[in-house]
Order: structure tokens, then sequence, then C-alpha cells
């Protein structure tokens, strides 16, 4: 299980994460795995040090607020902007969070990811923090990743003990 002080730890590392513009072609071209964050700006932190933790393990993030073409108050180009950036993107993963469970963005997000990706592109990151656990709702529908015992992410499919390093999948 993610814990969001591991998150709050890896957002400290953060000096490293790009977050230089960088096209989802040009990642492709770079063999690196694109994936669109999706969690509460509520939890910019938790974000941030999740994103470095996908880096880590050879991913591109794309977190929405540090994308400069996106408009600075929620729109209708807003949602439209994200509809594109989650179809470019390989992956979805959903940073679930105490934040996310209660944002009118990220249920409406997941629900277009399952209408746009195949079950296998879309990922759940539970967390936990220390009264509570998030996003056991979406645990049978898709993947999870966790931070395995040696400290590196894995990739678990529904209900299964076992998984694989992410390094290796994306």
């Amino acid at each position: 299980m993610i814990t969001t002080d591991s998150l709050r730890n890896a957002s400290y590392r953060r000096s490293q994460f790009n977050t230089q513009t960088k096209s989802v072609q040009q990642a492709k071209n770079a063999g690196q795995s694109t994936i669109f964050l999706c969690h509460s700006h509520r939890d910019h932190t938790l974000a941030l040090g999740f994103a470095q933790m996908l880096q880590d393990a050879g991913c591109r993030v794309y977190i929405d607020w540090l994308d400069s073409e996106m408009p600075d108050v929620p729109n209708k180009e807003t949602a439209a902007r994200i509809q594109v950036k989650i179809k470019e993107s390989q992956y979805f993963v959903y940073l679930a969070t105490e934040n996310s469970s209660r944002s009118r963005w990220c249920p409406w997000e997941i629900g277009y990811a399952d209408g746009v990706k195949i079950t296998d592109k879309i990922v759940i990151a539970p967390t936990r923090d220390r009264t509570s656990v998030y996003g056991q709702e979406y645990l049978e529908l898709y993947q999870r990743i966790e931070i395995a015992s040696d400290g590196n992410l894995a990739i678990f499919d529904p209900n299964r003990s076992s998984g694989r390093y992410a390094r290796n999948i994306w």
C-alpha cells in the first residue's frame, strides 16, 4: 500500500521530477510510457511525490496544473483538454486519496478513461493515511499499483497478491 507519508517523502526528491513539457510522441520515441495522473489538486504534494515515483520507474507523467496551456479557471475547454490528454497517454493512473474521493473532477476523469481505454491501461493507486484506506471501491475493477517490499512500484491484477514491477511493464 502507498502511504501518504511515502508520497510526501518522494515529493521532497521532486527536484529531479521532469516538469519540462515533452510531447507524448517524444516520450514514446524515447521508450517512455506516458501516464495521465488523475488526482485532487488539494493533494498537490502527494501528486508530485507520486509523479516522482512514476518517473523513477521510467514514465513520463502528465499533471494538468503543470500544463501552461490549461485554462486558469476550469471550464469546458479544461474538460476538452483533459479528454485529449487522457486519450494521448498510454495509461491512466488514479491516485486515490480522501480528497480525490470527494473531488468533482476525479470521478468524471476515471469514468471518461473507462470509456476510452482498455481496462489494462487504467491503474488505481490506493493510499493509506494514518486513519483510513482510499480507493478500495475500484480494486475489483482495475489493476492497482503499490510499493513492493523492496521499495519499487509494482502492478497487481484485481484480486491478486503477486504483481510485476512497474519498471518492467512501463
